[in-house]
């Protein structure tokens, strides 16, 4: 007797040919799969490579539907992972990580100037007397003496160091003028009429800013203007000295000033470290989904092939065989399944899972508002 685990050849890719359970049931399925069919009234057109090769394609199926809603709900955690194994990762439940959203952040940091992934530099330009108007990508000379140029990418300026030396640190605030000078001259006595006022650090800070940008804008004409590629000057020099800037070329999103090994990480869908879910390890709920797919690709693969036959001569009339209508049943039992698989999936991603929590948890309150407290307790849940 021709059984599963005694052919060779057994299915087209042989992935779970070594997996005892999918070997022990191979054979059932054949049995399921022909009496389903009508086997015992009309002979069924499959062989069992046939069946084999469907319950094969359903398990395949069945993992894929599974593995594309398990990267939904995990995709943004194995960003940047290493891709070195496809397999092993599909079936556990990782720990999250705020990687993403630190990474996404990171752009904004560096306009801030304080971080990011990309190196800025400083530079300076020699100003001249009586000239006004210098090439940024000829004439800045970075601190080891090399210009930047065209063929190193567009230059932002970040900022530039062209003012007057900026005010020393004042307070101003309702103290008395003898607490001024004991400030000064960092005099530790105080006279009976000192007033201590706690204020915010922030207070301090946006008044070091007010008084730098007054003296910028009230006290100076120190001024820049960048166009295209050029910087002009205000006032125009009347001697030599540098212009110092900090400056950063246009950033490439695949080469960040630090050996990042990320970039060649998980980037997609695609390249998530999903294999094969093992079939032993499907519970009864998909393994019954997997029998019901085989079936409908079994019913579409006979629809082929009796529709290849159309009918059969028997005396005195023709016998008609229903390629069509297993054909039709097969692919729409394939589309019912799917779609009942993903909406059932679909209620079970991670997101749906706390959505879910969380309206048990109002629902809870609701719930527990209604219970009699005695006066003076209270009711801790831990």
């Amino acid at each position: 007797m021709t059984t599963f685990a005694n052919t060779a050849g057994r299915t087209p890719f042989g992935i779970y040919d070594s997996d005892s359970d999918f070997s022990s049931e191979a054979d059932e399925m054949v049995i399921f799969v022909k009496r389903k069919l009508g086997d015992d009234v009309l002979s069924v057109e499959l062989t069992k490579k046939q069946i084999w090769a469907n319950f094969e394609d359903a398990t395949l199926e069945y993992g894929s539907i599974i593995n594309q809603f398990q990267a939904k709900s995990q995709l943004v955690n194995f960003l940047g992972y290493t891709t070195g194994s496809m397999t092993g990762s599909e079936e556990k439940y990782i720990r999250q990580n705020l990687e993403f959203l630190a990474r996404s952040a990171e752009p904004y940091a560096m306009e801030a100037g304080i971080g990011g992934s990309y190196t800025t530099y400083s530079g300076s330009i020699q100003l001249e007397a009586g000239r006004q108007d210098y090439d940024i990508y000829t004439e800045l000379m970075g601190a080891n003496g090399v210009l930047f140029d065209d063929t190193k990418g567009k230059i932002r300026i970040d900022e530039v160091y062209h003012f007057n030396p900026a005010a020393a640190y004042r307070f101003f605030d309702t103290t008395s003028a003898i607490n001024y000078l004991n400030n000064e001259f960092s005099f530790e006595s105080f006279t009976p009429e000192t007033i201590f006022y706690v204020l915010p650090v922030y207070e301090d800070i946006l008044r070091a800013g007010q008084l730098d940008l007054s003296n910028r804008v009230r006290k100076s004409n120190y001024s820049y203007l960048v166009t295209g590629r050029n910087i002009r000057v205000f006032p125009i020099p009347q001697k030599d000295y540098k212009l110092y800037l900090r400056v950063r070329q246009s950033p490439d999103p695949l080469s960040p000033a630090y050996s990042d090994s990320t970039v060649h990480g998980v980037s997609n869908m695609s390249n998530i470290p999903f294999g094969n879910i093992q079939y032993s390890r499907i519970n009864s709920i998909g393994k019954q989904w997997i029998r019901k797919f085989t079936l409908a690709l079994c019913k579409e693969s006979l629809g082929y092939i009796r529709g290849k036959f159309g009918a059969i001569p028997v005396p005195s009339a023709n016998v008609t065989l229903n390629s069509s209508d297993l054909f039709n049943h097969g692919r729409e039992e394939q589309k019912e399944l799917k779609e009942k698989l993903r909406e059932m999936l679909e209620s079970m991603t991670y997101d749906k899972l706390m959505e879910t929590q969380s309206g048990r948890a109002e629902q809870m309150q609701k719930q527990l508002k209604y219970i009699p407290i005695p006066n003076g307790k209270a009711i801790f849940m831990g």
